[in-house]
């Protein structure tokens, strides 16, 4: 755990993978690392989660010191005013799911640069997110950045930014357009992470449209290392 921002309102640190935003329903009895809790213990103060990251998923998360900085940055999130910025790591094109449209044919990549807006309506199951009238709106700002290499693995990476916040939004989208995240079984990866968890990786907060933030003390953006230093990629693969 890494503590990469505080002041008297918030708190800001990189989650590692595997470990809870927040504390589960189990309490006490759940024996997994816990983000919060334990900046808590860190921070000798109280705190209060802004958002989450899955358990798998590695990166930036905010915390907030007082009621007051909790509805403040709550309104933020809430009227989508923070940018978000992801990055992920996936594997070997495959064909997109039925009724996706496909970015390109089976077994191929996009072209460097090239940029999607993806929309759906999102339902959250018992363990993962589902296509569904039903569901609820989700959009998500998608950059194919080109292809990284180490070693024997090779992957597509991207950088993702999600206008909404549902659960396992870039995890669903990049698996329904024919590209899981690295380590990301529960989405169709047949591909290990070179890390934990798997190779999504929330690496800054953009609070520029964010009204008062300045008052609150906080920078324009909260940054953590991206995510191929962070794994430890070191090749980019040629063109």
């Amino acid at each position: 755990m890494d503590l990469l921002f505080h002041n008297e309102h918030f708190a800001a640190a990189d989650k590692p993978a595997d470990w809870l935003s927040v504390p589960s329903r189990q309490g006490e009895e759940d024996a997994r690392p816990c983000l919060g809790k334990r900046l808590e213990a860190a921070l000798a103060t109280r705190l209060w989660p802004v958002h989450r990251l899955d358990q798998e998923v590695t990166g930036l998360i905010l915390f907030a010191k007082s009621p007051e900085a909790h509805r403040q940055a709550n309104q933020w999130f809430e009227q989508r005013q923070v940018v978000k910025t992801y990055e992920a790591l996936t594997g070997p094109a495959a064909p997109p799911a039925p009724g996706a449209p496909a970015l390109v044919g089976p077994g191929v990549l996009p072209a460097a640069g090239t940029d999607y807006v993806w929309h759906s309506h999102l339902l959250r199951g018992k363990r993962r997110a589902y296509a569904s009238p039903q569901g609820k709106p989700a959009e998500t700002q998608a950059t194919f950045i080109g292809l990284q290499q180490d070693g024997e693995i090779t992957a597509g990476h991207w950088r993702l930014h999600p206008h909404t916040g549902r659960p396992h939004q870039l995890r669903f989208d990049l698996s329904r357009h024919g590209f899981p995240i690295l380590g990301d079984a529960l989405y169709g990866s047949l591909a290990p992470c070179p890390g934990a968890g798997i190779a999504l990786r929330c690496v800054q907060l953009d609070f520029t449209a964010c009204p008062k933030y300045a008052a609150f003390g906080l920078p324009t953006l909260l940054v953590a290392p991206g995510l191929i230093p962070f794994l430890g990629f070191h090749k980019k693969a040629p063109p």
